[in-house]
């Protein structure tokens, strides 16, 4: 404990560090003060039927992103959400279209145009996702949670909402481009982040109320475990991300001295991420088994109930496929993402090579065949992971505090905290203190 204090004596004398902090903390505060703030004409005492349709499935899952900015119909309701949706499908045409594939050869240059055509392509699917959030609200809200009656029919109500529910989206975007640009951490991860912790209060008070009022199942033990069984958890999830598979890689270099000519070789390593797609299974998965639950509402018969059986999030049917779908999607988001191709090409043009296998086409099917061996167990224990939530109701856990036990929400808090801690350490390093990772005393300066 001792260490772990000197070390934050340590981050506060650091001034650019410290500064760097203080701004991303104020620009959190702004992003959550904002998604209090209700839409114009909007009772927020009368929302209780869209917090109910908000409290599962993929509407549960935007919710939580945006920290209940959804439910309370706040003009942050979107949050940062269009723009993940742009990036994902920015990445995904990078694949296919031959003018994106060159943006991301430019280098520098290439990215500004690339973030450039990321903030448009937000800006239609807000232009989408806006209508569609409002015609929602309008039809399954009561009249009473409207100021006027006749405010959800008029044109300047839709129109009103419309910008600010688009000026919303862009402010969260410009936030997170300013914590990265001039914060610590990758700042689109970070509001995602707060987002979600910002619910976690309100579920762990839930869970204890159940727990330990009118003599509730289980008491204060019953609580006890369940903290201890969500920090296994979390350990678990750390080694998720975190763990890799080290390729060794042989470099030759060259120095010529005088007339004689010297060859070493040193010795470097390829990480291969075990979870190389990181949490992008599990949205694409949720985001077809919201299919399902559409359906059921629309048709009639038997396949009516089959439908609504796959809807349960809580059930067999629900989470077999839904383990399935991670499974599945892990192998083709990581093929997609990886350029097991051009990884060959690089390595080659540098000299580098794998012992035992020659450069080039043999070195690319090697580097496939591993990622594709290590997907598999990483797809898997992913997959049990987001499935973790629905085993925790089965346990008698509520369903928000459960919510915590793993799926998109654990995965993205413990990825983000890992990349923020990541770069404050380096910061330590740099300075000349022991970092985060490694607590201990001042280390003396080798100036």
């Amino acid at each position: 404990m001792k260490n772990f204090i000197e070390t934050l004596q340590n981050i506060w004398k650091i001034e650019e560090l410290r500064n760097k902090i203080l701004l991303t903390l104020g620009l959190m505060a702004v992003y959550r003060f904002m998604a209090q703030i209700p839409l114009p004409g909007i009772d927020p005492t009368q929302l209780t039927a869209l917090e109910n349709q908000a409290d599962g499935g993929l509407l549960g899952l935007l919710n939580a992103f945006t920290g209940g900015a959804f439910s309370r119909a706040s003009i942050m309701a979107l949050g940062i959400m269009p723009y993940i949706s742009a990036s994902i499908v920015v990445q995904l045409m990078g694949i296919a279209v031959p003018y994106l594939q060159k943006l991301q050869k430019d280098g520098e240059s290439g990215r500004k145009k690339t973030t450039q055509i990321t903030r448009w392509l937000t800006i239609g699917i807000t232009l989408v996702q806006g209508p569609a959030y409002i015609t929602n609200m309008a039809s399954i809200l009561p009249q009473s949670a409207f100021v006027s009656d006749a405010v959800v029919g008029t044109g300047f109500f839709w129109f009103s909402s419309m910008i600010l529910l688009m000026a919303g989206t862009v402010f969260a975007m410009w936030l997170g481009e300013r914590i990265t640009d001039k914060g610590i951490g990758n700042g689109i991860s970070l509001l995602i982040m707060i987002g979600i912790i910002a619910r976690f209060p309100s579920s762990f008070a839930q869970e204890l109320a159940s727990k330990t009022a009118n003599g509730g199942a289980g008491g204060v033990m019953m609580i006890l475990l369940e903290i201890v069984v969500w920090f296994l958890v979390i350990l678990a999830s750390v080694l998720l991300v975190t763990a890799v598979r080290r390729i060794a890689v042989q470099y030759a270099r060259r120095s010529v001295v005088g007339d004689i000519k010297e060859v070493e070789g040193t010795r470097q390593y390829i990480p291969l991420k075990l979870n190389s797609a990181g949490v992008m299974p599990i949205i694409f998965a949720q985001a077809i088994m919201f299919i399902p639950g559409a359906l059921a509402q629309k048709v009639e018969g038997s396949f009516q109930a089959t439908a609504a059986s796959f809807a349960d999030m809580n059930g067999l049917g629900y989470n077999v496929l839904f383990a399935v779908l991670i499974i599945i999607f892990s192998y083709f988001y990581t093929a997609i993402t990886i350029p097991t191709n051009k990884m060959a090409d690089d390595l080659k043009r540098s000299g580098g090579f794998i012992p035992g296998i020659r450069p080039g086409h043999e070195t690319a099917e090697r580097l496939d065949s591993i990622l594709s061996r290590i997907t598999f167990p990483g797809s898997l224990f992913l997959a049990l992971l987001a499935i973790l939530p629905a085993i925790a109701v089965q346990f008698g856990i509520q369903q928000n505090w459960a919510l915590f036990y793993g799926g998109t929400s654990l995965i993205i808090m413990v990825g983000v905290a890992i990349d923020t801690i990541q770069q404050i350490n380096s910061y330590l390093l740099n300075s000349h203190y022991d970092g985060l990772m490694k607590v201990g005393n001042k280390r003396k300066s080798s100036l």
